[in-house]
């Protein structure tokens, strides 16, 4: 930190306040600061001052002029807060749990039967009804009075796929080309990508994952959709948020094969090196795949991405990235990250 002995007035995680908006009006519009002055004053996270300033900025003078507006941004975030609530689909179909459990129990039906034999005679409207797959889900988590013991077929069944597939494309360079001061983890700015999604559907959102190595920070955000445009889009617009020391900051990137990384080589043109792990081998860029297992503490798979704004990912993110780690000697991958980039911009 800037200050010695200096103690934030805010607690750790929590949203921007009136106060504070009007405090990055007078310093954005009056003082011209850069976002990443403000937000080393305000001891808050980089995205989040971001994404407030884009968030309140309007155009005034036939849109001639761009300002900042403390406001404006306050009077969206109360929006956005006033219909943040989630849903829980369970609460809307009692009635066919309560009948799914009277044909389990007394006609010794499975939970499959159940589902089919109420649709084909229409007893619920589809409003009023969860399929096969979630009931199953149900059980598991205990929300039915129905154990899996009590399922005579699921537990003997292997649920995993035994298909192989051959012939996988590979995007770019094997991530055995990769130098050894990536792996070893003594250089700073090289980061594993990855992608999350929530339901598996066409036009669905969902969230690009990249993981720094070194100090273990997350960035979260989401993406129109799983294609290779958003992802290209979003890595883009992220990398351009270090203007010139961006190199710096990002010296290499490595990913996976999947269809969302199809351009992820293109970026080598700016001096970023790309490599991409053995197919099927996710276990190779497991510091990715570790945060991704802490994403889904907030966003359980199944779970539609669409349900969450761009604020409820950073806020997940600002939590993740504020954990002392083991690893790390018990420092927070924000602080350490925080620390490069003092490095990098003082130089």
């Amino acid at each position: 930190m800037d200050t010695l002995n200096f103690t934030p007035t805010h607690k750790k995680g929590q949203h921007l306040t009136r106060e504070e908006r009007y405090y990055i009006s007078i310093r954005l519009n009056i003082d011209h600061w850069s976002i990443y002055k403000i937000s080393k004053e305000l001891h808050r996270p980089y995205n989040t001052i971001k994404q407030e300033v884009q968030n309140g900025t309007v155009y005034l003078y036939n849109g001639k002029v761009k300002r900042y507006k403390p406001d404006i941004a306050e009077q969206k975030y109360k929006d956005k807060r006033a219909n943040s609530k989630r849903y829980y689909r369970c609460l809307e179909c009692v009635k066919f749990l309560n009948y799914v459990v009277e044909m389990f129990k007394q006609k010794s039906w499975s939970l499959d039967a159940s589902v089919g034999y109420a649709k084909e005679n229409n007893l619920f409207s589809s409003n009023e009804m969860v399929c096969t797959k979630t009931l199953y889900n149900y059980v598991d988590l205990r929300i039915l009075p129905i154990k899996n013991i009590d399922l005579p077929e699921k537990l003997k069944r292997n649920t995993k796929s035994s298909n192989i597939r051959k012939n996988r494309k590979i995007l770019g360079k094997s991530i055995e080309e990769r130098p050894e001061t990536v792996n070893s983890r003594e250089e700073f700015g090289h980061w594993e990508i990855d992608s999350v999604l929530g339901i598996k559907k066409d036009a669905e959102p969902a969230i690009m994952t990249i993981v720094e190595r070194q100090t273990r920070m997350s960035l979260w955000i989401k993406v129109k959709d799983h294609s290779s445009l958003a992802i290209d889009e979003a890595l883009q617009n992220l990398m351009n948020q270090f203007g010139n020391k961006k190199s710096e900051v990002f010296k290499s990137i490595t990913g996976d094969n999947g269809s969302e990384f199809a351009n992820l080589s293109k970026i080598e043109n700016n001096g970023i090196s790309a490599y991409f792990t053995h197919p099927y081998t996710s276990c190779e860029k497991g510091t990715n795949e570790c945060h991704n297992k802490m994403l889904r503490r907030f966003i359980p798979k199944g779970k539609s991405i669409n349900d969450y704004d761009i604020e409820d990912i950073l806020f997940f993110s600002d939590v993740i990235n504020g954990l002392p780690r083991k690893i790390l000697n018990y420092h927070t991958p924000e602080e350490l990250f925080e620390k490069q980039l003092d490095r990098i911009y003082a130089a």
